[in-house]
C-alpha cells in the first residue's frame, strides 16, 4: 500500500489547543508507561557521545512523547543530559509538567516550525511519532535544515502502514477510556471530553489509523535523503526494528567526520 497523507484532526488550525493537548497527553502517558523507546536508547547514547553532545532539542514534542522515560534511561550514561521540548503548537502546561519531573527538561514557549529551526537551539534533533504529519517535500526540509545547520537528526516512529499496525489503532479508544483518570496533570475537561462528550477517544482513533497510513516506509525514507543536497556529507542509517509486538522505524543521519 502506497502512503496515504490523509488529514489529523491534531493538525488542523480550528482544532481546539485543549483538545489537541489531552490527545497529546494520551500519547505522552502511553509511552512513558510501555517504555516503547528502550530498543532505540543506546542509539540515541551513541550519537550524543560521537557529537560531544549533551542536548536534545526535541521537535514536534505534543505532550512531551516518551521523553520522560527515555530521560531517566539516558541519564545513566549521561547525567548532564538537557532536553529542550518544542513544538509547532506548544502543549505550555504539558511541558511544565514534564520539566517539574526532572530538572532538566527544558522547554521552548514559541512555536518551533521543524522545517527551520532556529539557530540558538543547537542539539541532536528528535523527533518521536511526529515525522508523518509531514508531506515528501516537507519531510525533506525537516532532514535538509538539519545538514544545513550542520546539526545531527534522529527520528522515530512507533507505527507503519500495516494490518497489525492499523488494528491496534483501532483498539485505542479503549487505551483512552482505561488510562484517562491516570493522567496527569488532572484536568475536569478530559474526564468530560472523554467519557461524557466522548471526543478525545474519537479522534485519537481517527488521528491513530491516519498516522498509519502517513507513516513513511524504510524505503520512503531512503528515497527522500536521496534528493537531499549535500546528503553525501551525511551518515544515514534508516531501519525498522521489532522489539515486540509493536515495530519502531527510524532514521538517524550524523555528520561525517
Amino acid at each position: 500500500m502506497g502512503r496515504i497523507h490523509l488529514f489529523e484532526f491534531e493538525d488542523q488550525k480550528w482544532f481546539p489547543d485543549f483538545l489537541r493537548n489531552y490527545g497529546t497527553d494520551f500519547l505522552q502517558f502511553l509511552s512513558n508507561k510501555t517504555g516503547m523507546y528502550k530498543p532505540i536508547a543506546p542509539l540515541i547514547e551513541d550519537v550524543l557521545k560521537s557529537k560531544n553532545t549533551n542536548t536534545i532539542i526535541d521537535l514536534g514534542s505534543g505532550g512531551g512523547g516518551g521523553l520522560i522515560w527515555l530521560n531517566q534511561e539516558l541519564k545513566k550514561a549521561i547525567p548532564d543530559l538537557k532536553i529542550i521540548l518544542t513544538d509547532f503548537y506548544p502543549n505550555i502546561p504539558a511541558f511544565e509538567y514534564t520539566k517539574k519531573q526532572s530538572d532538566n527538561f527544558e522547554f521552548y514557549s514559541k512555536p518551533v516550525d521543524a522545517r527551520n529551526v532556529p539557530l540558538e537551539l543547537k542539539g541532536l534533533r528528535t523527533q518521536f511519532l511526529s515525522f508523518h504529519h509531514f508531506r515528501p517535500n516537507d519531510a525533506k526540509q525537516i532532514l535538509q535544515n538539519a545538514i544545513n545547520s550542520k546539526a545531527p537528526i534522529a527520528i522515530f516512529e512507533a507505527q507503519e502502514r500495516s494490518f497489525p499496525s492499523i488494528l491496534t489503532m483501532v483498539f485505542s479508544p479503549l487505551s483512552v477510556l482505561l488510562t484517562t483518570p491516570f493522567i496527569r496533570p488532572f484536568k475536569i475537561g478530559r474526564i468530560i471530553f472523554t467519557y461524557l462528550i466522548p471526543i478525545v477517544p474519537l479522534f485519537v482513533l481517527w488521528d491513530g489509523i491516519v498516522s498509519s497510513l502517513r507513516t513513511y516506509s524504510v524505503e520512503e525514507m531512503k528515497d527522500l535523503v536521496k534528493d537531499l543536497h549535500n546528503s553525501e556529507t551525511y551518515n544515514w542509517q534508516i531501519h525498522r526494528v521489532k522489539p515486540g509486538p509493536g515495530v519502531i522505524l527510524y532514521l538517524l543521519g550524523t555528520e561525517k567526520k
